[in-house]
This record gives structure tokens, sequence and C-alpha cells, in this order.
């Protein structure tokens, strides 16, 4: 027979969630302590009595009354007894691991493409039913932590999950490089699924998240897969960011020529004068660097035009204007007529050519009288046959 203790308390720690005492003989006298967050039961012949929660409890008859009922025991304080006590502990314990030890299965909805994904995450839970868990779950082992609490709801958690993932995605058309921005709604929609598989044990699902969905990383298709879908969208991209970059240089384009416009009317509005001014300036400019009027009247501007021109610049542009048209309407030449024998320039007033010496006087058409202005063969009037 082992010794007999005086003291019974819970010795393990926070992530165990029941722990058997190893002393199974006790007396009348001993000294039960049950910590916040804990509840200790009593076992007897393999049957689970009375439980205690948070206090300190001397084991007697009087405390135990199914005890009493279950044995005969004596009262004198020195007799021992033969029981267990199993400490539950009932905080909430977080961070337990999980993952699915095989990959699903399916069909990426978006490709058609055959895919193979496995999950992986964390939970926390708490006993909302001591005695359910020890008995349903526990039985005779001597203790419960966290890895012996997940190989037990194993095969409920794969199951759970892969289902879940694969016909969700599939319903949904999650494509597999969209699944991440899925993990909240997956493990809300989980955590929902599996807490009354965990109650059905006297265990709360406290909490449940899907941290990683495992993709076939490294797998030759999955690869190929992968890039090509990359590829795909990178291209996109690119041409969405040239047009975005064509757009704001056209902006910048349009800004640029705005302050520019703004600069000049500014200075316009500084110096005095309106943009037709600014324009007879650049006409007035352009007349200076002829020589003749004839030339600027061959660039296609009439005289009118100059004229205009000299009363927008100012009246000493617009006289050296009218100079100029006038010596060139006056000039001698205008009056000038020629020899029919030779052609040549005859002054006004001559009887005779000054190079051929032929008489002027046939210098009319005998017909029709039109004075000839230079030589020819017939009458630009009548058409009379001339004589040369």
């Amino acid at each position: 027979m082992a010794d007999i203790v005086d003291i019974i308390k819970y010795e393990g720690d926070n992530e165990t969630f029941i722990w058997k005492h190893p002393c199974e003989d006790f007396n009348t006298k001993t000294q039960l302590i049950v910590h916040e967050s804990q509840e200790a039961i009593f076992f007897m012949n393999g049957q689970a009595l009375d439980s205690f929660h948070a206090g300190r409890y001397t084991l007697k008859t009087e405390n135990i009354p199914l005890l009493s009922k279950a044995a005969k025991v004596a009262t004198d304080g020195k007799t021992p007894f033969h029981c267990e006590v199993y400490f539950i502990n009932k905080t909430q314990t977080m961070a337990i691991k999980w993952g699915t030890d095989s990959k699903a299965q399916y069909i990426d909805p978006e490709y058609n493409f055959p895919l193979s994904i496995g999950a992986c995450g964390e939970m926390a839970v708490s006993v909302n039913d001591a005695r359910k868990l020890l008995i349903k779950l526990v039985g005779t082992e001597e203790y419960l932590g966290k890895n012996q609490l997940i190989s037990f709801f194993r095969g409920i958690l794969n199951t759970r999950i892969k289902t879940y993932i694969a016909s969700t995605m599939k319903s949904k058309k999650i494509n597999i490089f969209e699944v991440d921005e899925r993990l909240e709604e997956f493990s809300e929609d989980l955590k929902e699924k599996l807490s009354k598989d965990f109650d059905d044990y006297g265990i709360t699902l406290n909490n449940f998240f899907v941290i990683t969905v495992v993709k076939p990383d490294g797998d030759e298709q999955y690869e190929k897969f992968k890039d090509l879908h990359f590829r795909q969208y990178a291209d996109i991209a690119e041409a969405e960011l040239n047009q975005k970059v064509g757009v704001i240089n056209q902006q910048t384009e349009a800004k640029k020529m705005v302050i520019e416009s703004e600069a000049i009317a500014q200075k316009r509005r500084q110096e005095g004068y309106t943009y037709q001014q600014e324009r007879g300036f650049d006409v007035a400019e352009k007349v200076a660097e002829n020589e003749a009027v004839g030339e600027f009247t061959n660039m296609g501007v009439g005289l009118g035009t100059m004229a205009g021109v000299g009363a927008s610049v100012g009246g000493m542009v617009g006289g050296m204007m009218n100079d100029a048209v006038t010596s060139t309407t006056n000039s001698p030449t205008q009056n000038l007529s020629y020899c029919e024998n030779c052609g040549s320039p005859i002054a006004p007033g001559s009887a005779f050519c000054e190079e051929c010496g032929q008489p002027l006087n046939n210098n009319s058409c005998p017909k029709c009288g039109y004075k000839f202005e230079h030589q020819g063969k017939f009458c630009p009037k009548c058409g009379y046959k001339r004589e040369v």
C-alpha cells in the first residue's frame, strides 16, 4: 500500500486539459485544494462520484455523500480508503496547431486545372463539461494535453476542412490565387461547422483560424500554370500603366501650354498691346527684311493688307508702306512703249528707235488704233496682222 498523503492538489501545467493525481490512497483527514478555473472529480471503482470546484476541502464522508454510499468509510481519521482524483483545467487554451494530413483534390473553377491543396492553422478551446470530457474521451488515461486532443479530433478535422474548402472554392468559383483573400471567411465558417463536434465531448471551440491554404508549390505542372497566370495579369497591368502614363503626359503637356499662354497674355497686358497688334509687328518685320515691295507682294500679301498693317503698327511703318506703294505705282517704267522692230524701250516723244533706227509711225494698229507696247505679229486687241 502506498503512503497516505495529507494534501491533494493540481501539479500539472496550463497546457494540460486533464491530469490524474498519482496517489490513490487517502484518509478522511486529507485536504483537497482546487484552484480557480479547475474542477476535481472523484472516482471509485471506475465510477465518477462527486465533483469539486475552486476551494479547499477536507475529505470526509460529510463532504463526499456519494462516497459514503459507495463504500463503508471509517470515521476515526486513521483508516484509509482507495479513490482516484482527476483535475480538469477549464481555462481557455490557445495556439493549438492543426493541419490536414493530406491534400484535397479539386478543379480550379476559372482555369479548369486540377489542383491539390491542404490547410493549416490554430484554434483555441476550453472545457465546458468536465465529466463528459473525462468519461467520453479520456477514460482510463492519466493525462490529456494539446497533442492528444488534436490526435483525437484529427479525423473530424481532416474530413470537415478538406470537404469544406474544396466545395466552397468550387461553388463560389474562387481562384487558387485569390484564396488568401478568403481566409477569414473560411475560418468563421469552419468554426461554426466544427463547434458541435467539439461540444459533443464537453469542449467549447472558442476560436478557429485558417492561417494557410497550402498550394502545390514545386509541382512542375502547377508552376507552369502559375507562370501563365501571372504573365497574363502582368501584361494587363503593364498596358494599364502605359495608358495611365500617356494620360499623365497629355495632362502635363496641356498644363504646360496653358501656363505658356497665360505668361504671353500677361506679357501683352504689361507692355500694352493685343494679339492682333503683335501679329502686325511680325508682318512689319517681314516687310523690313525684303528689299522691295514687289517681293513682299509675291508672298501673297496685297496692297490693301499692307496698308492695314501700316495702320496697326503705327504711323511710321504705315508711312513707309504707303511711300513704297506710291513709288511703285508712279514709276516711269509703267508708261514705257517698245519698238515694233527690235522690241527696245522707247523714250516718250521719240520719232525713231534708238537701237535700230526704225521709224515709230507704225506703233499703232491701223485697223483699231490700239497702241502697241510690245513687239509681236498680231494686234492683241483685234487680231490684225502686223507688219514688221
